[in-house]
């Protein structure tokens, strides 16, 4: 009786009494308390000692007769059963598991990986110049749910609601195919589209399929974390390159090239993360060249590819692609919001089969309802006239916010109004600390990078990107005023 003394019941628990009782008997099996072949007392005995009914201690030893943990035998009791191991603890062990908790911490080893310590940025504040987010608010979320809403409800329910292609959505990719070779130059069939949710999945996909241990990826001094950290935990070697007003130089690359092998270049040709200027057109050229001369994967990032605002925005490399050695990757997040996780990666056949085959195994499908409701609304021309607003919205806030910068910080800030992007690259005073006034700011509820994400290769310092898409003008004037008073 005394082994039994520890089970306790809480009347207040949602978990059914016979199931408590079931449960700690287990734990005291488990722990050795109860040993193989140790009778237990009556189920009378034991409702009247927990003060439950008998037909409650009756269920829960059914529960546990069902699993094995008990076994009865007829006109002699129940006993725990027979084949358990022994369990013996000693002094020091016993000491030992009551300081494990292994809700807290694993038995086993975990490693600690240094690349993946990244900070997660969550949205929580009133204000913000974030990193160059879209306003959720202009998305269009009344077409979206209703084109969800008619996914979920019409058609086959069977084909619909079941398992479906591992590339993505068909329809999604054949509206994709024709958007992107109409609005991108590319050349593309569905065989050459592989749906991913958000970038991030397509550089994990082909940092996990196409890079081993020790190959050599080439990114830019100034860059995407996202990115490095996938070609990290791929086993790569990082070689860096620094990064002008007219994109990432070449002649630093092919001096690498010339030194190495490189396996992949990342890049964002259309505005430059975190900087925001645009390959330019000579570098394309020289780029796609050099790829093809050395072998190496380029992964065209497609970073805000469709706000671009003094005129229309170069071209991908894809689309002038002869070789067959650009990847280009892309999603709906800065076209929608970050929230629903659906993008593109687009390659030569061959490669996206490979990639498809790899995605199924962490990710069996996407999300094909989603998937569908946006083929709808790019199919309708919804996200088309969407982006033709946003374009002409985020242009007004981008010449707002410089103009508030140039009025308010003068003395305080450079920049360069951008020609594309959602934020803007900014260099403060060396005499501002720059980490501090982001904790200040954040007090006054008001968030903005410190610039430490960038700063890991790069030698420019007490820089950071100041994102002024999400933010309507009168936010944007209250963020400007908080960071003159703050300075």
């Amino acid at each position: 009786m005394q082994l039994l003394s520890s089970v306790v019941i809480d009347k207040l628990s949602r978990q059914a009494v016979y199931l408590q009782i079931a449960n700690q008997l287990m734990s005291l099996i488990r722990k050795g308390t109860l040993p193989s072949g140790y009778r237990l007392m009556s189920t009378r005995q034991l409702a009247s000692m927990l003060n439950v009914h008998r037909r409650t201690v009756v269920l829960a030893y059914d529960e546990l007769l069902a699993q094995g943990w008990l076994e009865s035998h007829v006109g002699n009791g129940t006993f725990v059963a027979k084949n358990f191991p022994e369990i013996k603890l000693s002094r020091s062990d016993e000491h030992t598991k009551k300081q494990i908790k292994p809700s807290k911490k694993a038995g086993f080893e975990v490693p600690i990986l240094s690349h993946l310590n990244r900070s997660v940025l969550k949205s929580g504040t009133g204000l913000h110049l974030d990193d160059g987010f879209p306003d959720a608010r202009l998305a269009p979320l009344e077409e979206l749910s209703r084109a969800y809403r008619s996914q979920l409800l019409t058609g086959n329910s069977y084909a619909r609601l079941g398992y479906g292609d591992t590339h993505g959505s068909l329809w999604l990719r054949q509206e994709l195919s024709v958007y992107l070779n109409e609005t991108r130059g590319l050349n593309t069939t569905i065989a050459n589209i592989l749906i991913v949710r958000g970038t991030i999945m397509g550089l994990y996909l082909v940092s996990a399929g196409l890079l081993k241990p020790g190959d050599n990826v080439v990114v830019s001094e100034l860059g995407w974390a996202g990115a490095n950290n996938n070609f990290l935990q791929a086993g790569a070697n990082l070689l860096t390159i620094p990064s002008d007003d007219y994109g990432i130089d070449l002649d630093a690359l092919e001096k690498l090239c010339l030194k190495q092998p490189i396996r992949l270049l990342y890049v964002t040709s259309h505005h430059h993360y975190p900087t925001t200027v645009a390959l330019r057109a000579d570098r394309r050229v020289r780029l796609l060249q050099l790829a093809e001369q050395f072998g190496f994967i380029i992964f065209e990032d497609d970073y805000d590819y469709d706000f671009h605002y003094l005129s229309k925005p170069l071209l991908p490399l894809a689309g002038a692609d002869q070789a067959g050695m650009v990847l280009y990757c892309g999603s709906f997040t800065k076209a929608i919001s970050p929230v629903f996780r659906v993008g593109y990666l687009v390659g030569p056949e061959n490669a996206i089969a490979h990639l498809a085959k790899l995605r199924r195994i962490i990710d069996r499908q996407g999300d094909t309802i989603l998937e569908n409701a946006l083929a709808d609304l790019l199919q309708n021309g919804v996200i088309q006239r969407h982006l033709r607003k946003s374009l002409r919205v985020y242009r007004q806030r981008r010449d707002l916010f410089c103009e508030l910068l140039n009025m308010e910080l003068e003395n305080y800030v450079e920049f360069q109004v951008p020609d594309g992007g959602m934020a803007v690259w900014t260099k403060f005073d060396q005499k501002i600390d720059l980490p501090l006034l982001a904790q200040k700011a954040l007090k006054k509820d008001l968030y903005f990078s410190d610039g430490s994400a960038h700063q890991q290769y790069s030698r420019i310092k007490n820089t950071t990107r100041l994102g002024f898409a999400s933010s309507d003008p009168h936010e944007l004037e209250k963020s400007v005023t908080i960071l003159k008073n703050l300075i």
